[in-house]
Formats: structure tokens, C-alpha cells, sequence
């Protein structure tokens, strides 16, 4: 699948519109908790591409990589749960209100479904 000028028109409008709901959740409500949500979905992706870099992709070894890509795996859902949790958690704590917990993971999740949408779309292909 070619990816050309009209994706990268396409993902760089939605990012914006992500990062646009995150900063207008800090800054309509007076309340800058809210941002520490793009430092976990703009981290998130780095333990999957870390861990895959260092598995061995060696056929004679087996299934003897795999662990170090479920490990990047794990954290890579851990802070993708933890980038939609923290800001249910603040607005539990009443630290932030609802209406910008909603538009903090609306924007996170636009955020990191156009990294991830990135990614695929303009990975390489591996030829054997």
C-alpha cells in the first residue's frame, strides 16, 4: 500500500485536531493537568519500536526474541491505558472537570491512533 501526499495531509489535519482538543482542555478550564496526557500517548509508541529493535530476528533461534517484543508490547499498553486512565483519575479526584476529561481522551487516542496510523503506513518492507 502506497502512502502519498494525500495521508500525510490527512494525518498531520487529524494530530492537529488531537493536540488541539488536549491544549483547549487545559486551557478553556484553567486547569493544565490535562497535558501530561500527550506525554503518555507521544512515549507510548517508543517501548514497541525500543523492544523491536532489539529482538534478534534470527529464524534459527526460535521463539527466543519474542520476549523482549512482549515486553514492549506490555508497556507500550500500559502507558496507552494509563494515557486514557489518568485523566478519568484527575476528574475522579475532581483535579480537572468532565467536559475537559472527555476532550483530554478524545484528543489523546486521535493522537496516538495518528502515530500508530503513521507508522503503518510508512513502515518498510522487509525483503528475504
Amino acid at each position: 500500500m502506497a502512502a502519498g501526499l494525500k495521508t500525510i495531509i490527512a494525518l498531520s489535519f487529524v494530530l492537529a485536531i488531537g493536540f488541539l482538543l488536549v491544549i483547549l482542555s487545559a486551557a478553556l478550564f484553567h486547569n493544565f493537568l490535562t497535558l501530561l496526557v500527550v506525554a503518555t500517548y507521544v512515549i507510548a509508541p517508543l517501548p514497541n519500536w525500543i523492544c523491536g529493535k532489539c529482538a534478534n530476528p534470527d529464524d534459527f533461534m526460535g521463539e527466543a526474541g519474542y520476549a523482549v517484543v512482549d515486553l514492549g508490547r506490555f508497556c507500550t499498553g500500559f502507558l496507552v491505558v494509563m494515557g486514557v486512565a489518568l485523566p478519568v483519575l484527575l476528574a475522579h479526584c475532581a483535579l480537572i472537570q468532565v467536559p475537559a476529561m472527555a476532550m483530554s481522551i478524545i484528543g489523546g487516542l486521535l493522537i496516538y491512533g495518528t502515530i500508530i496510523s503513521f507508522t503503518q503506513f510508512f513502515k518498510e518492507e522487509q525483503d528475504f
